[in-house]
Order: C-alpha cells, then structure tokens, then sequence
C-alpha cells in the first residue's frame, strides 16, 4: 500500500481503453466526457475530482485516464467501459488497452 502511495504522488497512474465500433467515440466537453456508442442519445459522463480524463487519438477512439489514486483510477475505467461492454460476436465496445476479448463463431448456415 505505501508502494502504491509513493507510485501516485511520484508518476500517477493510468489506464487506456480503446473503443471498438463504427461510430463509437468518445471526446471531452469541458469537465464531462461525452461517448457515442450506438445508443439513441449520447452518453455523458462527470469527471470527478483528482481523476483526469483525456481523449488524445485524432479518431477519438481512445479515452486515457490518469490519476493519483491507483483504485480511482480503476473505478473510473470500469465504470466507463460498463457504458458498453466488448461483446463476444463483432468485438465492439470499450475495453481495456491489451485485453483480448475471446470472440465466438456467429450463426451457421
């Protein structure tokens, strides 16, 4: 725990999700986070105090979070990748930068 203490204050941590999907992206609009993942409305999200959030990818399909607090940091991502979770058939959604979704065989003729 004092490692992770030290980690904070001296480098921060950081956790990168790619967004999957055609049409699905995500930008920064002052303090909140806006994401088009193929619902009827965009999904918006507040972020909160000592957590920064950025969107540096030109395509806007990667969301980097970055903070002092190693488990912030983690509740952040989860709860953003909870919005649209990777699913099994086409792969699309918001996952963790390097997670490999174990993808399943679609319907058969």
């Amino acid at each position: 725990m004092v490692e992770n203490l030290v980690t904070g204050v001296t480098q921060g941590f950081k956790k990168e999700l790619d967004i999957t999907g055609v049409g699905y992206r995500a930008n920064m609009q002052g303090n909140t986070l806006r994401l088009a993942l193929g619902y009827s409305h965009d999904v918006s999200y507040e972020q909160p105090a000592g957590i920064k959030i950025t969107t540096p990818s030109a395509r806007n399909d990667v969301i980097v979070i970055e903070g002092n607090d190693a488990q912030q940091v983690g509740q952040v991502a989860a709860e953003i990748r909870e919005f649209r979770g990777p699913e099994p058939y086409k792969g699309k959604g918001v996952r963790y930068r390097g997670e490999f979704i174990f993808r399943k065989e679609g319907k058969k003729k």
